[in-house]
């Protein structure tokens, strides 16, 4: 028999607090997502506001600079150093409070310098491949048919400029003659820049040679009827089968690498995303010092107007005085937060330094075998706060710009029993690949045994793994034969 019953029962479980959801979210942002962030917040809430004034921190003790970063109320006692020296921090009273966790001047107060572009550089696209032929087209007198099959034809290129689809599709779509759309093709391919609208490698190739007026040469012969040789290197049986000396072959081989295999991709508009570190580590009198980049975040600050606002009971009504309450608390979080992404950012740094500090004055190739548990366990947070803080974040080394990421590696074991990173052997491989003779290039087995000679035992299949995930090519493909 079904019945309703009321029942009361006690149970313990982890509820995700609006707080502590922003906390997670602003940690794991990268630094360019992280200013995005910033201004969102400042245009939604009113009571977050960009200090225009720069906050002199000796006169006052409740500012939040670069060089002196303030304590939040739930994490005292603790010390935070984004400048050259720690500070140690105190409670913040929020009634006053400002967040001058940046550097000491603002981006709006800023002369920008003579050469500095406009801002049309940047509203303005950069043309296309696409627009850059449609162009070209406009000169030609073309009919309504052969102009439709044209626009058919560049709107199925890909980013490198191939024609992605064949006369058939066009047949279909447009309704024209094998013919018509063959002639279309071929004029679009006669279009700048040389090889565009070709089906694969091999006819752009042809058809940049062909419009070099190189279709009797040995190089097109070579491209035309030789090109799985060609891509694998293996000149001497181009030699061969040609019946032509290697000198000739090489000579032929130097004027295809100086085509383009890919015409489209000098019209590519994407845009670059620069990597911007958020933390850098500097060597300053034989120590490491850490600094956080807070270049061009805006020093934020509750709103002093609203907060007098507030307090003055008899101009607002219950309904507009809880609006602005609840403006406030939120923005005290969002500060709060944006304080506990720096100060965890630091410490996993700080931590990175300790276990890696072999890499940091000697290079890669002294990298440790390091995982997360290691570095939580350093400094006291869970391993999935430490997971979220190295990902998309960067790192200004003496070594170079490294992802947080990369400072984690496995271990692999040694001969001798010791252990050494994976990311270190990755190294020792590009290095030993960089040095070798091209036209006798090592072969993974070859590596493996010289890496054994060094005390690191790797099998080939690993060392292949390690190749792929660097992106270098295997050793049929790195073979040049000498002239």
């Amino acid at each position: 028999m079904l019945e309703l019953r009321q029942q009361l029962k006690l149970v313990q479980k982890l509820v995700m607090t609006p707080q502590l959801r922003l906390a997670i979210k602003l940690l794991q942002l990268n630094r360019l997502e992280l200013t995005d962030a910033l201004q969102t917040e400042m245009e939604q809430n009113p009571l977050l506001e960009e200090a225009i004034d720069s906050p002199d921190s000796n006169s006052n003790p409740e500012s939040l600079s670069a060089e002196e970063v303030k304590e939040v109320p739930e994490a005292a006692a603790t010390t935070l150093v984004t400048g050259d020296d720690p500070a140690t921090v105190a409670e913040v009273n929020w009634e006053d409070y400002a967040n001058n966790f940046d550097s000491d001047f603002s981006f709006a107060r800023e002369t920008p310098p003579a050469d500095a572009p406009s801002q049309f550089d940047f509203i303005s696209a950069t043309p296309g491949l696409t627009s850059h032929l449609q162009w070209q087209l406009t000169h030609l007198e073309l009919d309504e048919l052969d102009r439709e099959i044209a626009h058919f034809i560049l709107g199925n290129l890909d980013g490198h400029g191939f024609f992605k689809a064949d006369i058939a599709d066009i047949c279909d779509y447009v309704n024209c003659s094998t013919e018509e759309a063959e002639g279309v093709l071929r004029l679009v391919q006669s279009l700048e820049p040389p090889g565009i609208a070709a089906r694969d490698i091999r006819e752009s190739l042809l058809l940049q040679l062909d419009r070099k007026g190189l279709e009797e040469s040995l190089a097109y012969r070579i491209v035309d009827e030789h090109m799985d040789q060609l891509q694998t290197r293996n000149y001497a049986l181009i030699a061969r089968r040609t019946g032509v000396t290697a000198r000739k072959v090489q000579a032929a081989v130097d004027v295809i690498s100086s085509l383009t295999p890919y015409p489209g991709n000098e019209f590519s508009n994407e845009q670059t995303n620069y990597v911007v570190p958020d933390v850098y580590v500097y060597k300053i009198d034989g120590e490491f010092v850490i600094q956080l980049n807070n270049d061009g975040l805006p020093r934020l600050q509750l709103s002093d107007k609203y907060q007098e606002l507030i307090k003055q009971k008899k101009k607002l009504n219950k309904e507009s005085r809880g609006y602005l309450q609840e403006k406030k608390r939120s923005a005290q979080w969002f500060i709060k937060s944006l304080q506990q992404r720096q100060r965890t950012i630091y410490k996993v740094m700080e931590s990175l330094l300790k276990f890696q500090h072999d890499f940091f004055e000697k290079g890669p190739g002294h990298l440790k075998p390091l995982i997360l548990h290691d570095v939580a366990e350093d400094i006291g947070m869970h391993e999935s706060t430490v997971s979220r803080v190295t990902s998309h974040k960067y790192a200004h080394t003496p070594q170079g710009i490294y992802e947080l990421k990369y400072f984690f590696s496995t271990a692999v074991a040694t001969t001798n029993g010791d252990t050494v990173a994976a990311e270190a052997i990755k190294n020792r491989i590009k290095q030993l690949i960089g040095k070798e003779d091209s036209a006798k290039p090592l072969s993974d087995n070859k590596i493996s045994g010289l890496l054994k000679d060094e005390g690191i035992k790797v099998a080939r299949r690993t060392v292949a793994k390690y190749r792929d995930q660097m992106k270098i090519l295997p050793v049929k493909y790195r073979r040049k034969t000498r002239r």
